[in-house]
């Protein structure tokens, strides 16, 4: 089995207020920020995976969280510059980090492009103010414009990060939303539709949201939108220019493989005989002490997926992408012969979830509204 492209994966814990509808690993930061610890703790990490990527080059760099820009200036300066040393990075690989407006960091970003960021994603949610409110974020939609333009005249690459079928939104918001996000012209939008997920304070106290047919209509709605104004929707909530698809998120969807460091953070990486899932521990203190303790406690989780694990796997991802894959594609990734798919296949085809293509795996327009569905015939 051939390996995959490598990206990096790096998990900053820490945002100013937990949002309500988060179920991320994020947590309160505390007045100051440990951050020659948390340094010291992702040095420690690094090191101790390296012996399992030897030799291998990383395409793309992804820092998320959490809030990532929280930290500073220098904080994000040594980091790249530990990433420099011990790995074998791409000269023109994607460095993305990403960041909140609302607070100061948001003049942090030319010094961030001067250490080797090239592409922010900026986590806007919503331009309405009363929205935001709703929605526990700490920002106005006056900081978030502010934010944009900012980031513009410091890196080449910008996302927006957007959400749909808020609480008590209608299709003329969501409208206005997407038109505000679609006209700053930058190269790539996330546009999530808010569920409700559990462990989160809205899972306690749940919102009225949009009803089916009005969030499915705003889903519509923002594509076409999306469209005209020149982006393909690559992915169930990614829209790109051509040429400015997220190249780590689109390594996660095509089963690449991707080392991840930091608290909850998850690593998936192949060998020519098997390939192994690990996690971190998802506490920021106990993930900082196991780390530079070096005992391996920083670890909660290493598995080895199983001929049974990976059809599931595979197509959890693959699935998720509007062009689908080769078929040759999920040998490479997996090792295994297509012909263990063929029940679960036959199956897709003829509920009309999946195109008979003998070339590629590619999701029906029904299959993508029942994309669940469809994943879970591969189960």
């Amino acid at each position: 089995m051939a390996l995959p492209p490598l990206t990096l994966y790096v998990h900053v814990p820490w945002c100013v207020r937990k949002c309500p509808y988060c179920d991320f690993n994020s947590h309160q930061a505390p007045d100051s920020l440990p951050e020659e610890l948390y340094l010291k703790a992702l040095e420690a990490d690094l090191e101790q995976s390296l012996p399992e990527i030897w030799g291998r080059q990383v395409h793309a760099i992804f820092i998320g969280g959490g809030t990532p820009s929280l930290l500073s200036e220098g904080a994000i300066d040594k980091m790249l510059a530990m990433f420099r040393s011990r790995l074998s990075v791409w000269p023109d690989a994607e460095i993305t980090l990403e960041a909140n407006p609302g607070t100061v960091e948001a003049n942090r970003f030319s010094s961030y492009a001067e250490s080797g960021i090239n592409r922010l994603s900026i986590g806007i949610q919503s331009f309405n103010d009363h929205a935001l409110k709703k929605l526990g974020r700490i920002h106005d939609s006056a900081q978030a414009r502010k934010a944009i333009d900012i980031a513009q005249r410091a890196v080449p690459r910008i996302n927006l990060d957007l959400m749909f079928a808020l609480p008590g939104q209608t299709l003329a918001e969501c409208i206005a939303d997407a038109n505000q996000a679609l006209s700053f012209g930058t190269e790539h939008l996330s546009m999530y539709q808010l569920t409700i997920e559990s462990q989160t304070v809205f899972a306690k106290y749940p919102p009225e949201l949009p009803e089916d047919d009005l969030s499915a209509e705003m889903e519509q709605t923002i594509e076409q939108m999306a469209s005209q104004a020149g982006f393909e929707r690559y992915e169930v909530s990614a829209f790109a220019k051509k040429g400015a698809r997220s190249r780590h998120n689109l390594n996660y969807w095509e089963f690449g493989d991707y080392l991840g460091v930091g608290p909850g953070a998850h690593s998936k990486i192949s060998f020519p005989d098997r390939i192994i899932r690990y996690a971190r521990t998802r506490n920021p203190e106990s993930w900082m002490q196991g780390s530079i303790a070096r005992d391996g406690s920083h670890l909660s989780e290493t598995r080895s997926l199983t001929a049974q694990d990976l059809p599931f796997e595979f197509m959890l991802n693959a699935l998720r992408l509007r062009e689908g894959v080769p078929l040759s594609l999920y040998t490479d990734r997996s090792g295994l012969n297509v012909a263990t798919l063929s029940r679960p296949l036959q199956t897709a085809i003829q509920k009309g979830l999946l195109f008979p293509d003998p070339t590629r795996f590619k999701a029906t327009q029904q299959g993508w509204l029942f994309l669940n569905e469809l994943q879970s015939l591969f189960l």
